[in-house]
């Protein structure tokens, strides 16, 4: 009796199968789905949604390197401020060295140009020329041709000891003497009118020394010979005496 619902299920499956495939059989273009026939009308339908894209476009990012709109900052303002405070700075302290390096560079230059021209103004030691003792002669002997000027007009005064003084100086000093001389023409040189003053000058005074030394020997030849007649003339008298 238990089994009798299930064995009237098992005989009711056979049928139901038998039937579908009479279905089957007399109706092969039935369409069970929920789609039309191919060969069914086609009817305008309004759609349902709009006629969007599937696929939305994303928004493309604003580039970095636009330059903002919006007016700078306090705080943008005042570091513009200091860079170019800054910058300032630098220029003038950047300026201030470089002149400072140029003049110590020209005081070292014209430091060693100034030792170099006074040892050049040495004598060498070869020379046994002392400077000492010879300036202090030199001085002596300007000071003595002031002594001997003081009474005189102020020309006199003015030249004499320094003519002395320099007579003096190429007397005792004179490689010194001379390497001075060069110096103050070297000088000279670079002032036209002075340097042609100047060898004009010493035209003269070397016409002027040669001119003195010739009228010296022409007195000392005089003087020579007067005093070997005066002699001969006493001889002669000595001679007659006895």
């Amino acid at each position: 009796m238990a089994a009798g619902p299930i064995l009237r299920q098992r005989a009711v499956i056979p049928i139901i199968a038998a039937a579908g495939a009479f279905t089957t059989f007399l109706f092969p273009h039935t369409t069970v789905h929920a789609e039309a026939p191919p060969d069914a009308p086609q009817f305008s339908r309004k759609p349902i949604y709009d006629d969007l894209p599937l696929t939305r476009s994303r928004p493309e990012p604003k580039s970095s390197t636009e330059a903002p709109t919006s007016s700078p900052t306090p705080t943008d303002r005042l570091a513009s401020q200091i860079r170019r405070a800054r910058l300032t700075i630098h220029d003038y302290t950047s300026a201030g060295e470089t002149r400072f390096n140029n003049f110590m560079s020209t005081l070292l230059t014209q430091e060693r140009s100034f030792t170099s021209t006074i040892a050049s103004l040495a004598p060498p030691p070869e020379s046994h020329e002392r400077i000492m003792p010879g300036a202090l002669y030199v001085l002596v002997a300007a000071m003595s041709g002031s002594i001997m000027t003081r009474n005189r007009n102020i020309m006199l005064r003015a030249t004499v000891p320094f003519a002395v003084g320099v007579g003096a100086a190429w007397a005792v000093l004179p490689i010194t003497t001379r390497n001075v001389a060069d110096l103050v023409w070297k000088y000279e040189e670079k002032v036209p009118l002075i340097a042609e003053n100047h060898w004009r000058i010493r035209g003269a005074t070397i016409q002027g020394w040669k001119e003195i030394k010739e009228r010296g020997n022409r007195v000392r030849g005089w003087s020579d010979e007067m005093v070997r007649e005066g002699r001969e003339a006493v001889e002669g008298w000595v001679r007659k005496g006895r």
